[in-house]
């Protein structure tokens, strides 16, 4: 399972035990492991763990540019990646034609993305902003779709 959640990432076995030792400390791992529900929580713990860059994890061992006890400064520096920089600045380029094309709904979808983007739970998104859970991730559906869409057209992707 983490080997296919890191997409066979060196990292891949660091992953696997500090997702295991989180889960086993958990307190309702044995009610989950009863409940047929522990591999599904464990894979959540990876996927959030490896994903998300500010998850206990990532800042622990992830970080760019630091280097932990044991490391060489080689292993903790992540090659310059100018293919990620062109995409980042597509989807930025994207988002603000989409914010600027007189399109009230495609000004609703970059808008309730660019909050997900900096609130990532979609009930929480719900309280701040007084919009339906359902609405918002529908909203930010399309606009991923969108992003998306516009991203194979200009050649940055050409999958996924």
């Amino acid at each position: 399972m983490a080997q296919k959640i890191t997409r066979g990432h060196p990292e891949t076995p660091d992953l696997l035990h500090y997702s295991l030792l989180h889960f086993m400390e958990h307190g309702r791992a044995e009610e989950l492991v009863k409940g047929g529900q522990a591999m599904k929580f464990l894979s959540g713990i990876m996927w959030r763990s490896f994903w998300s860059g500010t998850s206990a994890y990532h800042t622990e061992y992830r970080q760019k540019g630091i280097v932990h006890a044991g490391e060489t400064p080689e292993v903790a520096e992540d090659p310059y990646d100018d293919k990620t920089d062109l995409i980042a600045d597509g989807i930025r380029q994207i988002i603000d034609e989409m914010k600027g094309s007189g399109d009230l709904e495609k000004w609703f979808h970059a808008t309730l993305f660019l909050q997900w983007m900096d609130e990532p739970n979609y009930s929480k998104l719900s309280r701040v902003t007084g919009i339906p859970r359902t609405s918002i991730s529908h909203g930010v559906r399309l606009a991923r779709e969108y992003i998306k869409k516009e991203l194979k057209k200009s050649g940055l992707i050409w999958n996924g």
